[in-house]
């Protein structure tokens, strides 16, 4: 029994080993990232482990081994140190060049200004675990060389040294000299001056070029203080003073300026100006200026005017538009003018006025308009006795003065009629000191001498003499009409002059030959008898229908009407369709041609198309369509999801009206109504459902 006892507690011994292994915590399996690996490759179960970051990290985990896995205790992720800002410096700047912050492995490169150089070796610092390295770099401004000048010229500013940006400036000791070359330079960012040192030359001036003019009596050089003569184009003017050589060149730029005018007043009693919203003209051009109601042209009394921009600048008359004021109407005959018309005298205004001995006053004030003082006249003379007229008399006593717009009323002597169409009436009127006016009386001496010839009835009956005034009215037979006037009834006047309105005649009716009928030989068919109820024989021109066998005279000319119409041509082309019948080269009025469509074309007999064109008067006249078949392929049918279920189809082809019944194609549904399944053509239109 000893040796299975010993047996047993061995291997409870290896298996207590056993566990204790599989309890242990690997540091393999540690994967922070950024963090120093420990030295040892297991740890026991309950043991703690402090894990650290990489240099240039910060950060801190602690973890415990419990049964074979870590468990942490305290996490702090490792992160990149910070660095400060690394420092500005003068005259220079600074950027990134590796990282987007200032951490550890941050790299910034240091530049300098312009017109610096950098002195230091090196020119960028890294963000280190212990903070930046390397010291701030140096920038110093570039240096220029010294300034040497011949005894002729005087230099000013920093001479000795110039720095960047350092300006010398230039100068002759003698004031009839100038520099030649440049008279101020810099030192530049290279460290080497602008421009050379300049020297001095004698003042001279070359002759300039001049727009729109040219040089007076030109030199080749001109020497100080002397003086330019130059002269301008038509529509140029110089500008004003003398240009004179100088050491700067010429004092006054000689140029030449563009005649203008300028359009001041533009807003002032102005309604319209044409062209709009320009104030600036040159020399020849126009401005037009329309005045308001109250304003007129300048010293013109124009309300509209035309202005011209002058070659001197000048307008040719001032464009402004100016109150109208009326002036004191001495030349009108008011008493004391001075007295009445000296307040406002502007347009609209009223005065009030007397006239002087002898006219008469034609307002009670006067109005100022643009024509002047209304009304005009403001007065007028009077008039005196009316005048005599032969066989006529006044109506009233008469008296010695008459004011203007009076008027005297005549009346005619016993025996003779007063004339009353114009210009004659009854009165006389008194106008601006005179009698206006038309008067006359008249004696009656119509006659009616035609009583029985072809007369039917006279109204009034018997009576044949007629005053002035008078009327008669006359009516013809059968065969007979008024002379001239083609009328059976008519009434006449008597006039004043003792003449009829019109001659009160009946005559045979009678047709005139039918030159304008297209007939043929006119004056050879209708050479006998024309009066009313005759027959001729009659034959139409080459192209023309006869439209009866004889023509009849009747009170509105030969009938039929008309005698002859033009014969059609061939029947004219119908779209998809031809004619039933052989055509004629000629077709008489009345005659019709029919119509068939082409195979698949439907025709229209709806109003207004029938299947006839007709012959009317050389014209064909009528309507006629072919509607369209529609036709739908297999391929159409495809790309919207559908297939025929119903219908006529004729080779694909269904014509006008006829119905289609469509159905969709399996595992699709119509897109819309159910009823989009049956449509209808419609004279070449079909429109397709959709299935999706």
């Amino acid at each position: 029994m000893r040796i299975p006892v010993k047996l047993f507690g061995f291997v409870f011994w290896l298996f207590s080993l056993n566990c204790a292994q599989c309890q242990e915590c690997l540091q393999k399996d540690i994967t922070y990232e950024n963090i120093e690996p420990d030295a040892k490759a297991s740890y026991s179960d309950g043991e703690t482990v402090r894990v650290k970051c990489m240099t240039g990290y910060t950060g801190l985990y602690k973890l415990n081994c419990e049964n074979g896995k870590w468990k942490t205790v305290v996490e702090r992720p490792c992160a990149k140190k910070k660095c400060s800002q690394p420092g500005d410096i003068a005259n220079g700047d600074f950027k990134l060049i590796k990282g987007s912050e200032f951490v550890f492995g941050a790299t910034v490169l240091y530049t300098c200004k312009k017109g610096f150089e950098m002195t230091s070796r090196i020119n960028q610092r890294t963000c280190r675990s212990e903070g930046w390295d390397n010291t701030l770099p140096v920038c110093e401004a570039v240096k220029c060389p010294a300034i040497r000048t011949d005894g002729g010229v005087t230099a000013s500013g920093n001479t000795d040294e110039g720095s960047y940006g350092d300006l010398i400036h230039f100068e002759c000791v003698s004031t009839d000299k100038k520099i030649d070359g440049s008279s101020d330079i810099h030192c530049t960012e290279t460290g080497e001056w602008s421009d050379s040192v300049p020297t001095c030359k004698e003042i001279t001036c070359a002759a300039p070029v001049i727009q729109d003019g040219y040089v007076v009596e030109e030199m080749q050089k001109y020497q100080k203080d002397a003086r330019l003569k130059y002269e301008c184009f038509k529509g140029f003017k110089p500008r004003e003073g003398i240009p004179k050589c100088s050491k700067f060149g010429w004092t006054l730029k000689p140029e030449c300026d563009e005649v203008t005018c300028e359009l001041k007043s533009t807003t002032y009693g102005v309604e319209k100006i044409t062209p709009e919203g320009k104030t600036i003209f040159r020399a020849g051009e126009r401005v037009e200026i329309t005045c308001a109601e109250k304003y007129w042209i300048s010293f013109t009394k124009e309300i509209t005017k035309s202005f011209k921009c002058q070659d001197d600048g000048k307008w040719d008359m001032e464009p402004v538009c100016r109150d109208i004021k009326c002036e004191v109407p001495h030349d009108q005959d008011v008493f004391r003018p001075n007295f009445y018309f000296s307040g406002d005298m502007k347009f609209g205004a009223k005065q009030n006025y007397s006239c002087i001995s002898g006219y008469d006053q034609m307002a009670a004030e006067a109005t100022c308009t643009r024509d002047g003082w209304t009304p005009k006249p403001l007065c007028v003379e009077k008039c005196g006795l009316p005048p005599k007229v032969d066989f006529a008399d006044t109506t009233n006593m008469t008296k010695n003065e008459y004011n203007s717009g009076e008027k005297v009323e005549y009346s005619c002597f016993y025996k003779y009629t007063l004339d009353q169409h114009h210009p004659y009436s009854k009165y006389l009127t008194c106008e601006q000191g005179q009698w206006r006016g038309n008067i006359r009386c008249l004696k009656v001496t119509c006659e009616l001498k035609s009583t029985t010839y072809g007369v039917e009835k006279i109204k009034p009956e018997d009576k044949t003499i007629f005053r002035a005034g008078e009327r008669v009215e006359i009516t013809c037979a059968e065969k007979y009409w008024i002379s001239f006037t083609k009328e059976i009834t008519k009434s006449f006047k008597c006039q004043d002059d003792g003449k009829w309105d019109n001659e009160p005649v009946c005559q045979d009716i009678k047709c005139e030959v039918p030159h304008d009928q297209d007939v043929f030989r006119p004056n050879f068919y209708f050479s006998g008898d024309m009066k009313f109820g005759a027959k001729q024989n009659y034959s139409c021109i080459s192209g023309y229908d006869q439209m009866a066998a004889e023509a009849t005279c009747t009170r509105d000319g030969w009938t039929p009407k008309p005698l002859c119409v033009e014969k059609c041509g061939l029947p004219p082309k119908v779209d998809f369709a031809d004619t039933t019948n052989m055509t004629k080269n000629e077709y008489n009025s009345g005659e019709k041609v029919e119509y068939s469509c082409f195979y698949t074309y439907t025709l229209d007999q709806h109003h207004p198309y029938s299947k006839y064109l007709t012959c009317e008067q050389g014209q064909w006249r009528g309507n006629i369509r072919c509607l369209k078949p529609c036709s739908v392929t297999v391929e159409e049918m495809d790309k919207r999801g559908i297939r025929l279920r119903w219908g006529k189809q004729e080779n694909k082809i269904s014509t006008h009206e006829d119905q289609i019944g469509f159905e969709c194609q399996t595992g699709k549904n119509v897109k819309g109504n159910v009823n989009d399944l049956r449509q209808t053509c419609n004279d070449g239109v079909m429109n397709l459902p959709q299935c999706v």
